[in-house]
C-alpha cells in the first residue's frame, strides 16, 4: 500500500519539507497511518481545516500537551489560523485552566511567532474598560446562555457571591468581549478546554448547551471532539483504574515527566484545589506516562512520533 497523494499533500502543507525517518524503518506501518490520519480522517466530514486546528490547539491546552502544542502551532498557522486567533485561544484558556497551566503555552506561542518573523505585541483586541467590563460581560452571558444570566453576577451565598461576579467581569467581560474570535468560536474552544482537562462535567454540559444555543449544533460538536477522542478515552480509563479524575491524571503525568517540572494549576474553587493536591499522591508508571505521550503523538494531524518540530 502506497501513501495516497492526498495524504502526502496534506502532510506537506502541515510540515513543509519534513521527511519522517519512519518511512525507512517502518514503511508499511507509516503508510497505513498517514493514509488514515491525513486522508481518511480528514475527509470523513466537512469540518474545515481551520476550525479543526483551532479545536486541536484548544484541546492540547486543556490536556496540557505542551510538546505537541509546540509541534502543532506552526501547522495551525499553515492552515490559516491567524496569530491573533492563536493568542485569543491562549488568553481565554486562563479563565478555565489558570495562569499556572497556561503560562508555558503563552511562552511557546511567542517563540513560534517570533520564529516566523511576526512582531509582538499583536494589535490589541480588548473592547471593554475597567468601568464597563462587568456590564459587557453580563451582556455576553445573556447573549450566549439566555436572559436568566442577567443578574447571575449578584446571586448565590454572600460568602461566595464574588465568584459569580468574577465570572461576569473577568471570564466574560475580559475575554469573551474581545475581538479576534466570535462567540461561536469562543464557546467551541471552551468546550474543548473542559472536555480535555476532565473533571468538569457540569460545566461541560452547560457549555455544550450554550454551543448549541448559538449555532454550534450537536453534529458539529461531535466532529470537534472526535479529533481528541483516543487521548481522552485513555485518560478516562486511567482515571477509573486509579480512582482519580482525568484532571488528576493529567497533573500526575506532568509531575512524572521531569524532576524540574512543577505544574502550577489555577482554580477558583476549594474543591478543585483539593483535587489538584491529590494528584501528587497518584503514581503513574513509566509505561503509563509513555502511553499518554504516544496518545498525544498519535492524535489526528500530528506527524507520527511527534518529535520532528520540537
Amino acid at each position: 500500500m502506497a501513501t495516497t497523494e492526498f495524504a502526502k499533500k496534506y502532510h506537506e502543507k502541515m510540515f513543509p519539507g519534513y521527511h519522517s525517518t519512519f518511512l525507512e524503518t517502518d514503511t508499511e506501518f507509516i503508510e497505513r497511518f498517514d493514509n488514515f490520519a491525513f486522508d481518511e480522517v480528514v475527509n470523513q466530514d466537512d469540518l474545515d481545516d481551520k476550525t479543526r486546528f483551532v479545536a486541536l490547539i484548544a484541546i492540547l491546552l486543556g490536556c496540557q500537551g505542551m510538546d505537541e502544542f509546540r509541534a502543532m502551532l506552526p501547522a495551525a498557522l499553515n492552515f490559516g489560523v491567524t496569530p491573533i486567533e492563536v493568542k485569543e485561544i491562549v488568553y481565554q484558556a486562563v479563565a478555565y485552566l489558570g495562569i499556572g497551566r497556561v503560562f508555558p503555552f503563552l511562552k511557546i506561542t511567542n517563540e513560534v511567532l517570533a520564529e516566523r518573523g511576526i512582531g509582538l505585541p499583536l494589535p490589541g483586541q480588548a473592547t471593554t474598560t475597567t468601568a464597563n467590563r462587568r456590564e459587557a460581560g453580563t451582556q455576553a452571558q445573556v447573549d450566549i446562555f439566555g436572559e436568566n444570566m442577567r443578574d447571575f453576577w449578584k446571586s448565590g451565598p454572600e460568602e461566595s457571591r464574588h465568584i459569580n461576579l468574577w465570572l461576569a467581569d473577568n471570564c466574560f467581560g475580559d475575554y469573551y468581549t474581545r475581538t479576534g474570535l466570535d462567540y461561536k468560536q469562543r464557546e467551541m474552544i471552551t468546550f474543548c478546554f473542559l472536555a480535555a482537562q476532565g473533571g468538569c462535567e457540569p460545566q461541560l454540559i452547560s457549555h455544550a448547551a450554550a454551543n448549541m444555543k448559538i449555532g454550534n449544533d450537536k453534529e458539529f460538536l461531535i466532529k470537534v471532539i472526535s479529533q481528541c477522542r483516543e487521548l481522552l478515552d485513555y485518560l478516562n480509563m486511567l482515571a477509573e483504574e486509579k480512582l482519580a479524575t482525568p484532571a488528576q491524571i493529567s497533573l500526575s503525568w506532568m509531575l512524572g515527566k521531569k524532576d524540574y517540572i512543577v505544574p502550577i494549576p489555577g482554580s477558583r474553587k476549594v474543591t478543585r484545589l483539593e483535587e489538584n493536591l491529590c494528584s501528587s499522591e497518584i503514581r503513574l508508571s513509566a509505561e503509563e506516562i509513555n502511553k499518554i505521550d504516544e496518545k498525544l503523538d498519535q492524535m489526528d494531524f500530528l506527524v507520527f512520533g511527534g518529535n520532528q518540530a520540537k
